[in-house]
């Protein structure tokens, strides 16, 4: 039997909800399209996961208030493992259930133009930044019933801007905290890199829902310009309570740059996308993902990269390890249009199973339009190789312990080629409690 995902919203709550949070005519207007929209939309199909059982109508949806923050250190310790703790209070958002909990941008960037702020702000104070990205280069509102969804209730996010020529040195980061246990999160985070600029953005999603159901709905669209370079990092970390659907899309133009590093540690069943589209001539982005699957969880895992410009490059590095009876896809889309020659679109995808009942799926895929281009692809799902365990436990190393040397030693590929320190340091702590 299907999941019933009726939702209990109309359009008086949707009007009354934009309205509350002061939201101009044209947002008000796309809510109520998108919330028709979902009526008539049908639910994504993605390869190989039947997601019809799952969770995507229980949720509390009500605007839920969390308390600000005073000091970081009253923050949780799971949470504060997430801060760069020297320099923690700069450049920083924490959004708390729907509110934001604390917030601070350096004052010299300030100046400088650039705009880091949550999504409800930016709607009132930077309405047509806002208004000419949102939903348009990256997403669109009818792609299916769940885009339909979250542009209809759209409840927290993020806004970023970095105006032409400006170079930020240090990273801005925004903890997405997820505290009530049955409040959905329909985040729209929305990074936008002007002409010649260049930024490092990392964001946290964090829940500790083990029991209640909800959902979480997050839509990120990212956007670099002629010769921008954006460098992302994230971590995903809803407890199994909440059921995620997760899209990532990024676009870039001539001479851009976007780096996606993800570590992808739900524990609740996961859809997720992160889909760039290389639209410039000579543009790039190399997608690294790594994952920890336990539990009964189902995870469908999507990373493509869309080669429309001349001479751009596309890489895509995945690897996964599941447990217990978690069971995973990881598709590696690589595809040229007719039009993008001379371009190179590369990928690899591994995953390492350490039970006998978890499973993982590896599906590399090139579509290729154009003739003079350079394309490849690896893939490999195994076990813990007993031989690399044998070697261990001869030196002396117990079997726990040699097991996890191999799992972190099958990952490091992947973490340590991402470029945003403090993200390293996160995704191996969540790799540690998930582990083991």
């Amino acid at each position: 039997m299907t999941v019933d995902t009726k939702l209990p919203y109309d359009k008086d709550y949707i009007t009354r909800f934009s309205h509350d949070n002061h939201e101009p005519d044209w947002m008000r207007d796309l809510r109520l399209q998108a919330l028709e929209q979902a009526d008539s939309s049908e639910m994504p199909e993605p390869d190989k996961t039947n997601i019809t059982k799952w969770n995507f109508s229980t949720f509390k949806h009500d605007a839920v208030k969390g308390e600000k923050i005073a000091s970081l250190d009253k923050l949780p310790e799971d949470i504060q493992d997430f801060l760069d703790k020297e320099d923690a209070q700069e450049n920083l958002l924490i959004q708390r259930n729907h509110t934001v909990a604390f917030a601070s941008l350096n004052k010299e960037l300030e100046e400088k133009g650039v705009i880091f702020t949550d999504i409800f702000t930016a709607l009132r104070d930077h309405e047509e930044l806002v208004k000419r990205y949102y939903m348009k280069d990256a997403v669109s509102v009818d792609e299916h019933r769940l885009t339909a969804l979250h542009a209809a209730l759209m409840n927290g996010g993020a806004f970023v801007y970095v105006p032409k020529n400006v170079q930020l040195e240090e990273p801005l980061q925004v903890i997405f905290w997820q505290e009530d246990p049955e409040t959905a999160m329909f985040n729209h985070v929305l990074v936008v890199a002007d002409d010649n600029s260049s930024l490092t953005y990392v964001e946290n999603y964090f829940s500790q829902n083990h029991e209640e159901e909800t959902v979480a709905n997050i839509v990120t669209e990212v956007i670099a310009h002629a010769n921008a370079q954006i460098s992302f990092g994230g971590v995903d970390n809803f407890a199994e309570g909440t059921t995620s659907y997760i899209n990532r899309r990024g676009v870039t133009y001539r001479d851009a740059r976007i780096e996606w590093a993800l570590g992808q540690m739900n524990d609740g069943n996961t859809v997720s996308e992160n889909v760039t589209h290389l639209v410039g001539e000579n543009s790039g982005s190399h997608a690294k993902t790594v994952s920890v699957g336990r539990g009964k969880q189902s995870q469908n895992f999507t990373s493509k990269i869309v080669h429309f410009g001349k001479f751009t490059e596309g890489h895509i590095l995945q690897h996964g390890v599941m447990k217990d009876k978690a069971r995973s896809i990881f598709n590696g889309i690589g595809k040229i249009e007719h039009g993008g020659s001379k371009s190179n679109a590369e990928q690899e995808s591994r995953v390492l199973m350490l039970s006998k009942d978890a499973r993982g799926d590896a599906n590399p895929i090139l579509l290729i339009d154009e003739d003079d281009v350079e394309a490849g692809h690896a893939a490999s799902v195994g076990r813990v190789d007993p031989i690399q365990l044998y070697y261990l436990m001869s030196r002396g190393i117990s079997r726990h312990e040699a097991e996890r040397l191999v799992i972190h030693g099958f990952l490091a590929p992947v973490v340590n080629q991402l470029p945003i320190e403090s993200v390293k340091t996160q995704l191996r702590q969540v790799i540690e409690r998930k582990v083991y």
